[in-house]
């Protein structure tokens, strides 16, 4: 898995660097263990700084309780799910894109339901995750921050949902969501990554495709920075926007790189900002170094980026295939 995450990035096109490298040295993961020092053990889960292993991740996680620590995840399947309460946990698998969650949810939510302090996940793999309210995601954010480097959402109705935390900061990095979303629950659509009223979203050097439904990115964050990341949306079925900012933001969409299906949804725009209310200021996002276009076979008339905010966006150079306008007021 891990060798498909990363050719599919070395693929895409060159860009202009657009203050890219400051991004992504900040996203740095630095702060997560390697697997070299895991404690040995023969359990599917064991805290590193104590070396004691685990058969159920809820029992590790409760062992780290209000305090600091990290759980190795063992290679395998593992058909378990885990509610965090509080401190801060790194979930790390012992062997990256080796340690599967699949398709069991806490609290009818996600895999994780995290509402502690902080949380890390690298090197996880989180499919087919499905609950009775169309909500089912890898990753439940309710507080705190989060950072997620080098992991795949697979075949799940939601990858990454979050709640609302004004002062909270979600990073990805280097990570994968794929068949992904859903608009079947009557409650409104579920999406590859849904963030809710966060103080900072960053995502960099990941890519989305064959979404399923909703958007790729939705987020009511008051910073949103996407940078270096791809949206293959050639083999979507249902889909909508690739980025949604419902409530503005302000930030920067930087060397991405987009592509439009056939089967949407809604065809209309790539970007939307402010289509629903207007929490935030949108006043100098930049939007700059992105190329984005129709799949080969589509043919329509579409736009790159939609406002309704009526802020002052920064739209910079970006390079748009036939059929693209790049900006409307809405």
């Amino acid at each position: 898995m891990e060798h498909y995450a990363q050719a599919r990035l070395e693929a895409l096109p060159a860009r202009p660097s657009l203050k890219i490298t400051a991004i992504v040295a900040a996203t740095a993961i630095a702060a997560i263990p390697a697997a070299t020092v895991f404690a040995q053990s023969n359990a599917a889960f064991t805290v590193v700084e104590t070396g004691r292993g685990y058969e159920r991740l809820q029992d590790a996680v409760n062992a780290i309780g209000n305090g600091s620590g990290t759980i190795a995840v063992a290679a395998g399947t593992h058909r378990q799910c885990a509610v965090q309460e509080g401190g801060s946990i790194a979930y790390m698998a012992a062997a990256r894109g080796k340690a599967v969650f699949d398709g069991v949810t806490c609290e009818g939510k996600a895999a994780l339901v995290l509402r502690g302090r902080e949380a890390s996940v690298s090197g996880l793999v989180f499919r087919r995750m499905a609950v009775p309210d169309f909500n089912g995601a890898g990753i439940r954010l309710e507080q705190g921050d989060l950072t997620v480097a080098q992991s795949w959402f697979l075949d799940s109705q939601q990858g990454i949902l979050s709640a609302n935390d004004s002062d909270g900061q979600i990073v990805i990095d280097k990570s994968t969501f794929s068949g992904l979303g859903t608009c079947e629950g009557g409650g409104g659509c579920a999406h590859s990554v849904y963030i809710g009223d966060y103080g900072h979203l960053r995502i960099t050097r990941s890519r989305f495709e064959k979404g399923t439904g909703g958007h790729y990115v939705k987020a009511r964050a008051s910073r949103v920075d996407v940078a270096s990341s791809s949206f293959d949306d050639s083999a979507g079925r249902g889909t909508n926007y690739m980025i949604d900012l419902p409530a503005g933001a302000i930030g920067q969409i930087t060397n991405n790189w987009f592509v439009q299906g056939q089967n949407k949804e809604n065809y209309s725009a790539f970007i939307a900002v402010g289509a629903e209310d207007k929490l935030h200021t949108s006043n100098g996002l930049q939007i700059a170094g992105n190329d984005a276009r129709l799949a080969p076979s589509v043919r329509r008339n579409t736009i790159f980026v939609a406002d309704w905010s009526g802020d002052n966006l920064d739209i910079g150079p970006n390079n748009l295939g036939q059929g693209l306008q790049g900006f409307e007021s809405r």
